[in-house]
């Protein structure tokens, strides 16, 4: 054992030695309970940042732990590889996708080995290959002839002058981030999972994700957004049409006064007269470029413009002026909103606004409402007024009233409307995965045989970022001939959403090399569902969600018996850095400030706020340079160390310079005791060893409690600290090398699952053989853990006035007489009778006097 801790070395000879035994290869054929344990896994962007370090060292320490802990631990890595960047490293660097892609892969492989994170790597697979994704398109061409895949007109993000699709966070401020040219709607037919036919499911089974935040399935239900209430038809004044409502306040019906439309509406031209058209047009093309999240928050500006038209309620009769607003969108509801000013406040903001007519329908109980002295909308529950036949009925009790006289009347419907909307999964891109449709102009669309499975993207393409997607332009790809009849046919030229290939890659991991169809039963039966998922929060309800659909679909197809993906989920919080900035070079990155002052040119830097690191603002750590500096190590402890999983961490230099000096201490510790344990002498029970003891199998039990299943790993440290303070505090190691050395051992064995590397070479110094990894996880034993003492607090009629230490045997006998033994107890009950004596056994004894 060397003198020095040297991390660089260490960690490089058991990175080998852990490759080279196959130490993290698992199979089904265990006798040991299985675990799954999985990290979102990565876009190969071609540099892991702190992030990834971040929550691959949490999940790493679970795996580890949960392998100590006797279970066979699933731990697999891949490769989320198709996207966008690839393609826009292709149009700007001129670089084939599949070659940055494969490239991004090899270094960020490199960068996760260097970690020590304890992958099965031979479960590894990217995305884009071929072998992964001839399965999707199977998948897809079972869900096409279950008619859970179809194809119907969208509307997209269009960029004019680039000709392509853009997704929406490619549209900056209603223009394309590649041209800056206006972006515009257009109709395209896309395809579609209809993802809508499992949202009770998705809604009721959230109730039984108990391992899931309760913020994740917040918003999960949010999203899917299940809403109870009526469909009511407006009639259009001298017209034919209808313009069609979903409200769940058909208890306000009576006081619609007018109506909002979405400028996404399809009546939203039809409806406008020709004197309004040049102001609607404007309005319409200014709203859409507009941010659609924006547009419905509360504090965003409404607005909108009076189309020309009304439209009728169809129980009072009142004419109705037909708008377009601002806070209507197509993609709830009907994009259509009957508008209640002196009930909702967005529309009595509106209404006051545009001074529109108001009608109380609903009087507070106790308050008569005036619609011209109103301050803003009554909300709340009352009494129904201007109602008709429902006048005098609480609103509550009117709403199931009134939907049934809309159903009677044939002016509407109870029904019930979701927020959630078909999955669209058509791109018009490259770098993705074909889907398998042929259009034949006899045939019409006829899927891709599965014996001709899988469509394979073609690697001769040009990328110039016109046109729109490259496979439209390349005519050996999409012409083909029919499968049915023969004859000439087109082969479809868009690609999957990348959501896609994420939706079901962890039922994969359980059998990568399976060639016999998308799922092998027995594997995944064994291996599945994940027992611990970890990724960030943004994924709550587009990868979350869309995952476990696919897992439904998937059962529904018989490929497995499970009715969700992830048993639990932990969502880790971001790490963050204060951004430098100077007044001449604007953000700098931390190599380019040197005390306190601009490499480039010498100005003060100023110090902004703490944000989540990101390459735009500067503020980012290059991980490879803080492993070779201080170790792997150091970096994960660090990461682990500073906060909880689930909350933000803060970078802070002086606290990795601490972790490192910390191992550097558990390294000094073991060395200068290593002639200790070749006698290794058994743990002795009494004196000082007693107390060492005692702090040794605490730490073991409050290590294993907040590691399994809490993830408070600041906390387990911060206690395995404590411990090594204890013992450098140890002054008798001559008389109790025992109680020495299992201390010790108790630190190099709580670490592990957080350094690795370190306690890997300790355990080796200490004369064992064999991997750490294999030595299982500590047991605390309750006896040693007891306290010799206890302090006993001593009431007198309920108040404190003493207290006193006593035995940790001590019998209730025992302390009743220790309380009125007490010196103080006996000033205070002098002259006094005693009545009686309550004791709360190893807590308090109370001396009730008269």
């Amino acid at each position: 054992m060397e003198e020095r801790y040297n991390p660089a070395a260490i960690e490089q000879s058991w990175q080998r030695r852990w490759e080279e035994t196959k130490q993290f290869r698992v199979t089904e054929t265990s006798d040991k309970p299985k675990y799954y344990l999985l990290e979102m896994f990565p876009y190969p962007s071609g540099r892991i940042h702190m992030g990834h370090v971040r929550n691959y060292s949490i999940g790493d320490v679970v795996a580890r732990f949960k392998r100590l802990q006797g279970f066979n631990v699933l731990h697999p890595m891949g490769w989320d590889a198709f996207g966008m960047p690839a393609e826009n490293a292709a149009i700007q660097h001129g670089i084939h996708p599949a070659k940055w892609t494969v490239e991004n892969i090899a270094n960020m492989r490199v960068q996760l080995k260097k970690m020590g994170l304890s992958y099965d790597w031979q479960r590894e697979f990217a995305t884009c290959n071929a072998d992964y994704y001839r399965w999707e398109q199977k998948i897809f061409l079972q869900m096409y002839e279950q008619g859970m895949a179809y194809k119907k007109n969208s509307t997209v993000n269009w960029c004019p002058a680039c000709q392509t699709v853009l997704a929406n966070e490619q549209v900056e401020e209603g223009c394309c981030w590649r041209c800056n040219s206006e972006v515009v709607d257009k109709e395209l037919e896309q395809w579609f999972f209809r993802i809508t036919k499992y949202a009770d499911e998705l809604l009721n089974y959230t109730e039984k994700l108990t391992g899931w935040p309760d913020s994740v399935l917040t918003m999960q239900r949010n999203w899917i957004g299940r809403s109870t209430g009526c469909e009511i038809s407006f009639p259009v004044e001298n017209s034919d049409q209808f313009i069609r409502v979903f409200t769940t306040r058909q208890d306000t019906l009576y006081g619609a006064t007018f109506m909002s439309l979405a400028p996404e509406h399809p009546l939203a031209q039809a409806l406008t007269t020709a004197d309004r058209r040049e102001e609607v047009d404007a309005f319409i093309a200014r709203i859409k470029a507009q941010d659609k999240t924006k547009r419905t928050s509360e504090d965003f500006e409404k607005e909108g413009v009076f189309t020309g038209s009304y439209c009728v309620n169809p129980v009072t009769g009142r004419q109705m002026p037909v708008f377009l607003a601002n806070f209507v969108l197509m993609d709830y509801g009907t994009g259509a909103v009957m508008a209640v000013p002196t009930h909702d406040q967005r529309d009595f903001d509106f209404a006051r606004k545009y001074d529109l007519p108001l009608v109380v329908v609903i009087q507070p109980q106790g308050e008569t409402l005036d619609p011209a002295s109103m301050a803003e909308a009554w909300t709340g529950p009352g009494q129904m007024v201007n109602s008709a036949p429902f006048d005098g009925l609480n609103n509550e009790d009117a709403k199931e009233k009134i939907a049934d006289y809309l159903t009677e009347q044939k002016i509407g419907q109870k029904t019930i409307n979701y927020r959630l909307r078909d999955w669209g999964v058509s791109r018009q891109r490259y770098w993705g995965t074909p889907i398998p449709i042929i259009y034949c102009d006899c045939c019409g669309a006829v899927p891709v045989p599965e014996k001709d499975l899988p469509v394979l993207l073609p690697t001769d393409v040009k990328f110039t970022g016109e046109g729109g997607s490259p496979l439209a332009q390349h005519a050996s790809f999409y012409e083909t001939t029919c499968p049915k009849c023969g004859a000439k046919a087109r082969r479809e030229t868009d690609t999957f959403d990348t959501f896609v290939e994420s939706s079901w890659y962890f039922a994969r991991y359980a059998c990568p090399d399976y060639t016999d169809g998308p799922l092998d039963r027995n594997a995944v039966e064994y291996w599945m569902p994940v027992d611990q998922y970890i990724g960030g929060v943004e994924h709550a309800v587009m990868h979350l969600l869309y995952a476990r659909f696919f897992t439904k679909v998937m059962r529904d197809l018989g490929y497995m018996r499970i009715d969700e993906p992830f048993t639990n989920l932990l969502t880790q919080g971001m790490v963050c850095k204060e951004t430098q900035s100077c007044p001449q070079h604007g953000w700098l990155y931390p190599e380019q400030v040197k005390d306190g002052c601009c490499t480039k040119c010498g100005q003060q830097v100023v110090i902004g706020r703490t944000e989540k690191m990101s390459k735009s603002k500067m503020n980012v750590v290059d991980p490879d340079h803080l492993i070779a500096q201080y170790g792997a190590d150091t970096a994960r402890l660090f990461s682990l160390f500073a906060a909880p999983p689930e909350k933000d961490l803060e970078w802070n230099e002086q606290s990795v310079e601490g972790c490192y000096r910390f191992l550097n201490r558990v390294w000094r510790a073991v060395y200068e005791n290593r002639a200790l344990f070749g006698a290794r002498p058994q743990p002795e029970n009494d004196g000082a060893a007693r107390s060492l003891r005692r702090i040794s199998h605490r730490t073991i039990y409050k290590v294993t409690h907040d590691v399994d299943g809490r993830f408070h790993f600041n906390t387990a440290i911060a206690a395995i600290m404590e411990l090594v303070n204890a013992i450098y505090a140890f002054e008798e190691k001559e008389s109790y090398p025992g109680a020495l050395c299992e201390a010790l051992e108790t630190v190099v064995r709580l670490l592990a699952p957080f350094v690795p590397h370190i306690c890997e070479e300790l355990w080796a110094g200490m004369g064992h053989s064999g991997s750490l990894d294999n030595a299982g996880w500590p047991q605390w034993d309750e006896e040693t853990m007891a306290d010799d003492e206890k302090l006993i607090v001593i009431q007198v009629n309920g108040k404190v006035r003493s207290k006193v230490t006593v035995a940790a045997t001590a019998t209730q006998k025992d302390l009743e007489m220790a309380a009125l033994n007490d010196e103080t107890i006996q000033r205070f009950v002098e002259g006094k009778a005693v009545r009686k004596v309550i004791v709360v056994p190893g807590k308090l004894v109370n001396v009730v006097v008269a």
